[in-house]
């Protein structure tokens, strides 16, 4: 392949700004054709983004001979199903987070890739954004000394009736759909960060526990992780707080200092080290995963490596299964 003809598997709010648009800014790569099960919002969308083909039925858009590479972009429940067909008609692959409903399901997409020497990577875009490089430079070249602990603290407040009713929340707390509550929606990103950061996993374990009822999924879960280089790591994920308890912190303690930082919010590194502070500060993309979708294209094209490979998307399924005792 010269070039990356895209097609997307399901064209909802995620591909909007996040990463859709970016398909076609990226060298090398343009956006041919979107599905969405809804007809009108497939036409809708392709025509708003100026996408040449639309269609209401993946196995369609997947056997297009103009597409050479699927994005998979639907909730998790769906997401094995396409790339196990686009992997059998030998086309590659890049599938949303998190990467299926559990670990079992990522190994059967891992295994058919292999099998049949497909190319697929996950959409953990974080590894590809500037802010969360700085903070992997940062730890390997030791600027805060030998890293000790890692200690994360995410809180939302519960969402109302009316928010969990909204199409774009719904499927969120349905595990059926989500593989679990707002945790399998929003952790990948963070244990993904980890896993970049600290490497393979000595050992996982966790607590996972539905404290509100309000909903058919876990919404308050602690995790913790031994890495093999020896780093801990704890996390805390609370869904049903108060709005005034809202939090977002990672801090990274280390023999010589310490950094923190938000994952979700704004891109802010605080250093601090022999009593004084330093802070680093990056400007988000406007299209999020523009820079590894670049990377993804050029794995794609035969040059560069994978960015997030299935291999690594299946570990960070099997931490969250372990995590919440699936």
């Amino acid at each position: 392949m010269k070039k990356i003809n895209w097609g997307i598997i399901g064209c909802g709010n995620v591909t909007e700004v996040k990463s859709g648009p970016a398909f076609n800014k990226v060298k090398n790569s343009s956006l041919v054709a979107v599905m969405r099960r809804d007809a009108k919002k497939a036409e809708d969308y392709a025509i708003r983004h100026n996408v040449p083909k639309w269609y209401d039925d993946a196995t369609k858009l997947i056997n297009d001979p103009d597409v050479n590479a699927i994005y998979i972009a639907t909730p998790p429940s769906l997401h094995e199903e396409y790339a196990l067909q686009a992997i059998r008609v030998e086309k590659p692959v890049y599938v949303e987070k998190p990467m299926t409903l559990n670990y079992v399901s990522a190994k059967r997409i891992l295994e058919a890739a292999e099998e049949k020497n497909i190319k697929v990577s996950v959409a953990h875009y974080r590894r590809g954004q500037p802010f969360f490089n700085k903070i992997k430079q940062l730890i390997n070249d030791k600027i805060i000394g030998d890293i000790r602990v890692v200690q994360l603290e995410f809180y939302k407040k519960l969402m109302s009736d009316e928010q969990m009713n909204l199409s774009g929340n719904k499927w969120r707390v349905d595990a059926a759909i989500s593989g679990g509550g707002l945790f399998h929606d929003l952790a990948p990103h963070q244990l993904d960060l980890m896993y970049f950061f600290f490497g393979d996993v000595e050992s996982v374990g966790g607590i996972s526990v539905n404290q509100s009822k309000k909903y058919n999924a876990d919404d308050i879960v602690c995790g913790n992780i031994l890495f093999k280089n020896g780093v801990v790591f704890n996390g805390i994920w609370c869904f049903n707080c108060g709005k005034d308890d809202a939090k977002d912190i990672c801090k990274i303690v280390g023999s010589e200092g310490s950094m923190s930082f938000s994952v979700f919010n704004e891109q802010k590194l605080v250093i601090h080290k022999n009593d004084t502070e330093d802070i680093i500060s990056f400007t988000p993309p406007h299209h999020v995963q523009e820079p590894m979708i670049e990377k993804v294209v050029s794995y794609f094209l035969d040059e560069g490596p994978n960015p997030c490979g299935a291999k690594e998307g299946a570990e960070v399924m099997r931490l969250l299964d372990a995590i919440t005792k699936k």
